[in-house]
């Protein structure tokens, strides 16, 4: 079982359009709407191939219902949440020759009520799952360190957790030795610093990523492909796509093939491009089923440093931008200090709140945190362990949990069911 959780989910609306031309009224020629936000995204790639999944989706107002409304459709396996704001709308304008221009809302900002209870459910749920996906942006005001604590609180029970995020909450995420970060390019530039042009840039920087606590880096490069560093080693693949029509979502089907094909090896990544190529043949954010994947078309082998990337980063200003552009240059990001108390509140940060000047930076000479020299209460298990708060009740996430004679259990037993939170099985096979 995959456990996903999306933070930030959306409706995604894609619009075909011949070309782009600013101010000019443009007649589309064709739309679709889908269930969009990353982790949902993944969930719905597993469920198109028959992989156990099962999605943890906050929603919000009229677009949350349709989001929720459409997932059903699909029949994907998921925990919803009410939340009191509106899950967000993106925009993508695609043209014929795989041009995308993408228009993201910002989302809603969650609660510290809300967000417990979301932590809440991915808890319950983590208990049958091999792997849970933590991935997307972060709505405003939510604590770009709620990966971290994520990855922490399962360090202790065996769950491995991936990360697939950007900016501040990757370089946060890094500090609670997350099992799999899942990069772009742009992401892995902006983490480490590093200008990237060639396949060794792309090794080095995930080095750099690795010594900074994840275990294994799976960067995803667009047309380039991808490369993968594990302790067992380092292999760079391709894998072509004939017609190209929408990225978007491509690396979400990559991550998801990923560790539907084991989470490790040269075999795990074979999975992940055969994946992610066969969505960029696809149209909207439609995850491709097996009729779609061609595992035949994947290489893989030993990187060339040499090799130079078609796409470099930062790019020239003839290069287009991809999906996931950056507004600025690569600048190393901070990592979550190591000091961060596990049981503080999750509560909203300031935003004139400053950054402590010794927060340590990714470069070449990072430690190694990852789940080495936690406490135990930072590897506290599943079941509860860890600080408590100061009415008894267990931390979840290190957010503030209800009291334990309104959630209904002994706050020393197993997490209980999330208040407000509904239960959506798949529907039963006729």
């Amino acid at each position: 079982m995959i456990v996903t959780l999306t933070l930030n989910p959306s409706l995604d609306r894609t619009i075909e359009i011949a070309a782009l031309d600013r101010g000019a009224v443009i007649r589309a020629a064709a739309a679709r709407l889908d269930p969009g936000g990353k982790g949902v995204n993944v969930s719905r790639a597993l469920l198109a191939n028959a992989v156990a999944s099962r999605a943890v989706v906050p929603f919000g107002g009229d677009e949350g219902r349709q989001l929720v409304h459409l997932l059903r459709q699909e029949g994907l396996d998921m925990v919803t949440v009410p939340v009191t704001g509106r899950t967000r709308s993106n925009v993508t304008l695609a043209e014929p020759d795989g041009t995308v221009t993408k228009i993201n809302e910002p989302g809603t900002a969650l609660s510290p009520a809300e967000l417990d209870t979301i932590a809440e459910s991915v808890l319950a749920e983590a208990r049958e799952a091999d792997w849970v996906v933590a991935s997307g942006s972060l709505p405003p005001e939510v604590p770009e360190d709620v990966y971290a604590r994520l990855c922490r609180r399962f360090a202790g029970a065996g769950i491995h957790v991936a990360v697939d995020t950007s900016g501040p909450a990757l370089a946060a995420a890094l500090g609670g030795g997350p099992a799999l970060v899942k990069p772009n390019l742009e992401e892995l530039a902006t983490a480490t610093g590093m200008a990237i042009t060639c396949v060794g840039d792309v090794v080095a920087a995930a080095a750099k990523l690795r010594a900074a606590g994840a275990r294994t880096v799976l960067a995803s490069l667009g047309a380039d492909g991808a490369v993968l560093v594990e302790d067992g080693g380092t292999w760079y693949g391709e894998a072509p796509v004939a017609e190209p029509r929408n990225a978007v979502g491509a690396g979400d089907a990559m991550l998801a093939g990923f560790l539907a094909g084991g989470g490790r090896g040269a075999d795990a990544l074979v999975e992940a491009l055969a994946w992610g190529a066969a969505a960029v043949g696809l149209p909207g954010s439609r995850m491709p089923g097996p009729s779609d994947i061609r595992r035949d078309a994947v290489r893989v082998s030993r990187p060339d440093p040499a090799r130079l990337l078609t796409s470099p980063y930062p790019r020239t200003s003839a290069q287009a931008p991809s999906t996931n552009d950056h507004p600025s240059p690569p600048a190393a990001t901070p990592a979550l200090s190591t000091g961060h108390r596990p049981d503080a509140p999750l509560s909203p940060t300031p935003a004139t709140a400053a950054r402590p000047a010794d927060t340590p930076r990714l470069g070449p000479d990072a430690s190694a945190s990852g789940a080495a020299g936690l406490t135990p209460e930072e590897r506290g298990a599943v079941s509860g362990a860890g600080t408590p708060h100061e009415d008894g009740t267990p931390p979840v996430l290190g957010i503030r949990s209800r009291p334990a004679e309104q959630a209904g259990a002994d706050p020393s037993g197993p997490v209980p069911p999330a208040t407000g939170a509904e239960r959506h099985p798949p529907p039963s096979p006729r």
